[in-house]
């Protein structure tokens, strides 16, 4: 029975460590959603703020006299495709 117990201690230290290894890793997954999170509420920010400017120059465009606005549509017909 002695030695089992040699066998039955480096058992127990190898659980000890993967415990504190999972704990390790479950903080840093916690930490790693909190960023998700953070991440997606910024990219809504700036989707949201992104729309809102969309919707200003088309605004503005719409304000543009009709003859101001030809010359450049012609001209982006002339420039080649990139």
């Amino acid at each position: 029975m002695t030695t089992t117990q040699p066998l039955i201690d480096q058992i127990a230290e190898r659980v000890e460590r993967l415990l504190v290894r999972h704990e390790e890793l479950r903080r840093t997954n916690e930490l790693l959603a909190e960023q998700v999170q953070e991440l997606k509420r910024e990219r809504d920010n700036l989707k949201s703020r992104l729309m809102a400017a969309r919707a200003r120059v088309d605004s503005l465009i719409d304000r543009l006299p009709a003859a101001a606005a030809a010359p450049h549509e012609s001209q982006d017909k002339e420039r080649p495709a990139k």
